[in-house]
């Protein structure tokens, strides 16, 4: 049986536990101020118990960039509509369903906007890898089957894709400095902008 296996092995509560313990212990500090000892503690299990399970505490850490990436994914798989065909509201469906995910999950979204900005050279270069990774996903969300002929003659879309993402690399940095960061108040401002967008890159027969 391999380190992660022994893990996989446990209840699914116990799991919970030490997952929500390293992402919320991981997320509130990063990954190089985070110790092991800080994710067992918060966990209520020894310090050794978390190196029987992954071994090092990068594995544990690239671990969890893939659950949550799992999670997202499932949720986008079970809600996402691929009969929307109008690029504007596909992402604002893909918002809503993550911002959903992200409220069912609140550990993750502290650990993904840390992961988001980690520096530390240990997992910098995974970090970008697994990012790399999702990136055609991204894409396939965004233009599969999208109705490119509302835009104007002269956007392309995929530029406009790229302001978007952007758009919430920002929110997530803006996010990091602040106790508390308003879910809801994201939603709301993200949707206005998409609808800004919108107006000003559709023709006017579509809006």
């Amino acid at each position: 049986m391999s380190i992660l296996e022994k893990f996989l092995s446990l209840s699914e509560e116990k799991k919970t536990i030490i997952i929500d313990a390293a992402l919320s212990s991981f997320g509130t500090n990063g990954y190089k101020k985070t110790s092991v000892s800080d994710i067992a503690t918060a966990a209520g299990i020894s310090k050794a118990m978390i190196f029987h399970y992954f071994g090092t505490k990068k594995t544990l850490y690239i671990y969890l960039i893939d659950l949550c990436g799992n999670i997202l994914m499932n949720g986008f798989n079970e809600n996402f509509d691929t009969s929307v065909t109008d690029f504007f509201e596909r992402i604002r469906l893909a918002t809503d369903i993550k911002i959903s995910v992200m409220k069912k999950h609140p550990s993750i979204f502290s650990f993904l906007n840390s992961m988001y900005l980690e520096s530390d050279d240990e997992v910098k270069a995974d970090i970008k890898d697994i990012l790399a990774k999702g990136e055609g996903f991204r894409s396939k969300i965004a233009f599969d089957g999208m109705d490119g002929s509302k835009f104007k003659d002269d956007i392309d879309p995929k530029l406009v894709m790229k302001m978007l993402v952007l758009l919430a690399e920002g929110y997530v940095s803006q996010s990091s400095s602040k106790v508390g960061f308003d879910l809801e108040l994201l939603h709301k401002e993200f949707n206005e902008y998409i609808d800004l967008l919108k107006r000003n890159f559709y023709k006017e027969e579509y809006l």
